[in-house]
Parts: C-alpha cells; structure tokens; sequence
C-alpha cells in the first residue's frame, strides 16, 4: 500500500471532522430525547465545532489549489442505553481525531510541508482541549449521583467552550 502524502490525509480528515459532527448530533439528540438540556445544547455546539474544523480544512486546501471533495460519511450510532455510552464514544472519537492530526503534523513535515505543519499546530492544541473536556465529562458522568449533577455540571462550567479563537484557521463559508 502506498503511503498516504499530506493532502490525503487531510481530504479523509475533512471526512473524519464532518462524521463526529453528525455523531456530535446523533449524541445531542440523544439526550434532548431523555429531557438532558444542558448536555443536549453542549453536543449541539460540538457538532458544529466539527463541522467548522472541516470547513477550516476545506478553506486550507482551497487556499493551497489542492482539490477538494466533500466526502459522504458512514452511518453514526443514534442509540445508547445510558448517559454514559455516548460521552465515552465523543472521548474515544477525540482520541482517534487526535492520531490522525498527530499523523499528518508528523507527514506534512516528513514531505517537508512547513505550511502544512504550521496548519496542523492549531488542531494539536485544539485537540488537547478536546480530550480533556470530553474526559472530565466522561469522569463527572462516572461519578455522579444523578443526571441531574451532570447537567448542573455542564451548566456551570464552560465544558470544551473555548469560545472565539482569533489564532483558529479561516474555514470556508465561515464559521457557525
């Protein structure tokens, strides 16, 4: 098998990004259906942090004539049988977000790509964010008593809402 260049790799994350934006979804309508707003609005947001990383994406590519292709995504897990299923999937999607960023920071600067490299920093830091929220929810999840102290939680603190980061990439149609 061929090895994959850089702008293989970020053609499939571009996919990647918009398939946890709809799995982000596929969670918040989750716990709307279980009357869990507070966790309900906090999925909402990731969702369209995703896609907003993959427009950034998009608009990297656009900016670099490297063609683009919106890719179609596989089906996402609509059902769960606790609050804890879906906060742990969103953790182990993060991890695995955070090993292909990893392996195209690594590519690009293999292939000597120093545009390439300095896109990816962005998403590193991002994605240190990313997997500590998601693990402190997952853990504020295992410990709590009740649902209820989740959505006190996710109410009082600001959980992976880094709010407007004027270092972020420009992304396509603009951000949401």
């Amino acid at each position: 098998m061929a090895k994959k260049t850089f702008n293989d790799l970020l053609s499939a994350q571009v996919a990647n990004e918009f398939a946890a934006s709809q799995q982000y979804i596929a969670v918040a309508v989750y716990f709307d259906g279980e009357d869990l707003p507070q966790l309900a609005r906090h999925f909402y947001r990731q969702s369209l942090e995703e896609r907003n990383h993959a427009m950034m994406m998009v608009q990297y590519m656009l900016d670099r004539n490297v063609h683009v292709e919106i890719p179609g995504i596989a089906p996402v897990r609509n059902n769960f049988t606790n609050a804890k299923e879906p906060i742990a999937l969103a953790l182990e999607q993060e991890k695995e977000v955070t090993r292909n960023i990893e392996e195209m920071f690594r590519v690009a600067r293999a292939e000597g790509d120093a545009l390439g490299e300095q896109f990816m920093l962005w998403f590193l830091k991002e994605q240190v964010e990313e997997v500590a929220s998601m693990t402190t929810l997952l853990n504020i999840t295992e410990r709590a008593e009740n649902l209820f102290d989740i959505e006190n939680y996710v109410a009082r603190e600001t959980v992976g809402d880094g709010g407007n980061d004027a270092s972020a990439p420009s992304a396509a149609g603009g951000v949401i």
